[in-house]
């Protein structure tokens, strides 16, 4: 058991703002880039200040004797997490599945720094009510929802892990060229724009807006069902490839295969191109319920 003090991890990315900065260099500059389109600084600077006072609320709420830390979204592939963390991720809901994956186990608090324009369904709370949550998180006394995780295996043991959803297919817009073999419905040949396998989570984004033009699309899970959806775009019919097999299910214990027929295919989680796994012409992925959830805190 260890004696340390607890430790909070506040995980943020930068302000539209402080990427205005970056790209232009001063304030006179980007707002004239932004005047020259018809828009003003003024829109960015207040979200930059409602995130300067979430990110303060929340350092506030971290007891003195506390130890803390701060890892900003692009570093979150070199940030090592301890066991023993509370995370909390100051954003938009697309933060904490950002950080998800590289989770094993900690609580995580959503804090949302802009209510009315954020969906809020995984950034629930407000910096002025984290206080609470951070002691019962620590004291294992919280509400925690345990959401279901997406797991991508390829045959050369690489993986990625996904909170909302993996995408597999071309890392271009050229058509994709795979096998698709599931334990349901059984195999087929495929060209097409790429396959979604999606959690419950991310059933109410990417996933919802393809299942709502299928009228044949399966029921989709809930965010703790141990269950995923997968669809597959714009099949096309051909005489070496079918549109027989474009949706369908997957329990605990089942896995989806893909097995490529092209070179430089990718495999990607959650939006985020940047971190991706390449598949060579053979290669097979195996998708499935990872065995890793997200701890996400609902209240104290």
């Amino acid at each position: 058991m260890t004696t340390l003090a607890p430790r909070v991890v506040v995980v943020s990315r930068p302000s539209e703002l402080t990427e205005l900065l970056g790209r232009h260099g001063t304030r006179a500059a980007a707002a004239y880039f932004l005047r020259e389109r018809g828009r003003s600084l003024d829109e960015v600077d207040a979200r930059h200040e409602a995130l300067q006072a979430a990110l303060a609320g929340v350092g506030a709420a971290i007891p003195a004797d506390w130890r803390r830390g701060h890892v900003s979204r692009a570093d979150l592939p070199r940030f090592l997490f301890a066991p023993e963390d509370v995370v909390i991720a100051v954003g938009q809901d697309g933060l904490v599945a950002n950080v998800a994956k590289y989770l094993s186990g900690q609580p995580v608090i959503g804090v949302d720094p802009e209510p009315d324009r954020n969906p809020g369904v995984l950034v629930r709370h407000a910096a002025g009510s984290v206080a609470p949550l951070l002691r019962a998180a620590v004291a294992g006394r919280a509400g925690v929802q345990a959401r279901t995780m997406v797991a991508a295996c390829l045959d050369d043991g690489q993986e990625l892990l996904g909170l909302n959803e993996i995408y597999f297919g071309h890392a271009t817009h050229q058509s994709s060229r795979y096998t698709l073999r599931d334990p349901a419905s059984g195999n087929e040949r495929h060209s097409s724009s790429g396959v979604i396998v999606s959690t419950g989570t991310g059933a109410t984004g990417w996933t919802y807006s393809i299942s709502r033009q299928r009228a044949d699309a399966p029921a989709l899970p809930d965010p703790d069902e141990k269950a995923l959806c997968w669809f597959v775009r714009e099949a096309w019919p051909s005489p070496g490839t079918g549109v027989r097999l474009t949706s369908g299910l997957i329990g605990a214990g089942q896995k989806l295969e893909l097995i490529s027929e092209a070179e430089s295919q990718v495999v990607f989680a959650d939006g985020v191109e940047a971190d991706h796994l390449v598949l060579a012409f053979g290669q097979r992925l195996e998708v499935s319920v990872a065995p890793r959830q997200l701890r996400l805190v609902l209240g104290a």
